[in-house]
């Protein structure tokens, strides 16, 4: 496309600063001011929720109150899967949005896979698996919220046990409640409520979920690429179709309906919505942040050389491709950090900053331990940096 804006690196990164609640003066007041603006919070490792919310929040002492009003009181904020199979926090506004353009197809592919593990390892099938999913969910209107345990005692079938990856080395004997309070979680009958524990626990309680708007998928994918390219832009369209886990063709589509416009990029093509085209100033006021793993920014592009040194890739991800928790110095990732058995936040630079850039790490690596307190975070990806500072 001619004369088409070029946005380069520079400009990106203070797009990320605003856009992502980085910058000083841009930071939020509450749980949903952050979860709004980055659209969806990791949350496949809960405490990736509280650590991404707490660096952005002016008061990073109230975090943890904050994100639980936010989730079982209030619940403005809902835990549920989304984009690529994965669990993810939304606002509460954008369920149905997320449920019709991604839940809906995931969903199908799960029942389809329980299904066909249940005939194949065990005399049930699909009949069966309607009236368990109906026991369990009478079960849970009557007591309100549940853990899966307490919810086989009511729907003892729940506890059948299936073998999951026959011929694997890690294939293993497990109870089918997991499965089937997943598939209903995908389908939007339940969401996850409190965990047993802390907010570091991953052992939730389960309520179910309240009703919500149906959207077309063609309207639903539309709103959700719209929400993303206005916290995100601009993007190519490879990463468009990494975060949403959808076809390039499905990408397009929403693309063309939100009337998305065409930029240069370092790595090609980007888009932008209509009315972000104008250029974004940078040098503001220098920041730096200690982001959790899986963090929206660290993962929210597929292409991520414009903020990411392709040489500090090895000792910050895993073999999975999961980022673990980093170091931020003025929109690029800098190095990592990780807690240790004793509360203390370690952190170590891989690229040569400044002493500015380690004084202002150290400060906010001061904060954070001061908030956690008593907390102890150890990410469920291990990363070979994380490992090696939690142990030193």
């Amino acid at each position: 496309m001619s004369g088409r804006r070029h946005i380069g690196a520079a400009e990106r990164r203070a797009r990320l600063a605003a856009g992502q609640l980085l910058a000083p003066g841009a930071r939020a007041s509450s749980a949903e001011e952050v979860a709004g603006s980055l659209v969806a919070l990791h949350g496949t490792d809960p405490s990736t929720v509280y650590l991404a919310v707490g660096a952005r929040l002016t008061d990073p002492a109230k975090t943890v109150a904050d994100v639980e009003r936010a989730l079982y009181t209030d619940r403005s904020l809902v835990r549920m899967h989304g984009m690529r199979h994965t669990v993810f926090v939304f606002p509460a506004g954008l369920t149905a949005v997320v449920h019709a353009s991604t839940g809906l197809e995931v969903a199908a592919r799960e029942r389809a896979s329980l299904v066909k593990q249940l005939e194949a390892g065990s005399e049930h099938d699909a009949a069966w698996l309607a009236e368990v999913e109906a026991g369990t969910l009478a079960a849970l209107a009557a007591r309100g919220e549940a853990t899966a345990a307490q919810l086989s005692e009511d729907e003892p079938r729940l506890r059948t046990q299936l073998l999951y990856a026959p011929g694997k080395t890690y294939e293993a004997w497990q109870a089918v409640s997991t499965r089937v309070l997943r598939v209903l979680g995908m389908e939007g009958r339940v969401v996850r409520g409190r965990p047993r524990g802390s907010w570091t626990s991953s052992q939730f309680r389960w309520a179910l979920a309240p009703a919500h708007a149906e959207l077309s998928v063609a309207e639903a994918k539309s709103e959700l690429l719209r929400h993303w390219l206005g916290s995100c832009g601009p993007a190519t369209e490879a990463d468009l179709k990494w975060w949403t886990g959808w076809k390039v063709t499905d990408v397009r589509r929403a693309l063309a309906a939100i009337g998305a416009v065409e930029v240069g990029l370092d790595e090609g093509t980007g888009f932008v919505l209509p009315d972000d085209v104008e250029p974004v100033a940078g040098g503001g006021e220098p920041w730096a942040a200690l982001l959790p793993a899986l963090d929206p920014s660290a993962m929210g592009w597929q292409q991520r050389d414009w903020y990411l040194a392709p040489e500090l890739r090895a000792p910050l991800f895993d073999r999975a491709g999961n980022i673990g928790p980093t170091v931020w110095w003025d929109g690029r990732i800098a190095g990592g950090w990780a807690q240790g058995k004793d509360g203390e936040v370690r952190w170590r630079l891989l690229a040569d900053v400044g002493r500015e850039a380690a004084a202002a790490v150290e400060e906010r690596a001061a904060a954070l331990q001061g908030w956690l307190g008593a907390a102890r975070v150890t990410p469920r990806f291990r990363t070979p940096l994380e490992k090696e500072l939690a142990a030193g």
